[in-house]
């Protein structure tokens, strides 16, 4: 496996999650943001992306992957969101402490174990933050959603997914009873109701980090 192995999923894993839940490619300075690297650095790491197949590229343009890029960037996805499943549900961690853990493991553990996982864990296609895990093929299901804050005033829907970029609003979320799973209602004002219930304002940022289903 090549030394910079990781650095290549690390790349083809943020171009693959740009589009997950919006349509908009990547550029250059996007991904650079994303991984906090110099744009030159991103440049030429996207050069060699693109020698390899993996993306397709033109100058100051947005990068796309390939379909060798994106099973390649569908094997690590799986890999990571099926460990965090197995940390929350086989070894009680909460779903703000699984991201970093996993980054860990995502690299280390054999295809042989990795498949034992998914087996236990009665082969789970969302892990504990709503993100869809890939099967071992690639292929992903999802519901038709939206993005809370641009959910209509009145509109109901099941949660499907919240961003695990910042564990602390993942702690306020549950907080607030908003989790994967539960039922808000836009209520306006950054307020939502909470399973038909009590009506909760949205802790700072939550509006742009929670899907619901549309």
């Amino acid at each position: 496996m090549p030394a910079n192995s990781a650095a290549i999923d690390d790349y083809l894993k943020t171009i693959y999650h740009h589009t997950e839940w919006q349509d908009d490619p990547i550029t250059p300075s996007q991904l650079a943001a994303e991984l906090a690297l110099a744009p030159s650095t991103v440049t030429e790491m996207v050069q060699k992306l693109a020698a390899q197949q993996l993306v397709t590229h033109r100058p100051y343009g947005p990068v796309s992957l390939t379909d060798a890029g994106r099973a390649r960037a569908a094997a690590i996805i799986r890999r990571h969101r099926l460990i965090e499943t197995w940390l929350v549900r086989e070894f009680g961690y909460a779903w703000d402490e699984v991201h970093d853990e996993a980054e860990v493991l995502e690299h280390a553990i054999s295809d042989r174990l990795l498949e034992g996982i998914s087996a236990r864990l009665g082969h789970p296609m969302h892990d504990p933050h709503g993100d869809a895990i890939p099967d071992a093929s690639g292929a992903v299901v999802r519901e038709p959603f939206v993005l809370l804050a641009q959910a209509q005033p009145g509109h109901s829907g099941r949660v499907l997914r919240v961003s695990d970029r910042d564990p602390a609003l993942l702690r306020a979320l549950e907080g607030a009873g908003i989790d994967v799973g539960h039922r808000v209602t836009a209520a306006g004002d950054g307020t939502v109701r909470v399973d038909g219930g009590a009506t909760v304002e949205l802790p700072a940022g939550a509006a742009s980090a929670v899907w619901i289903t549309a």
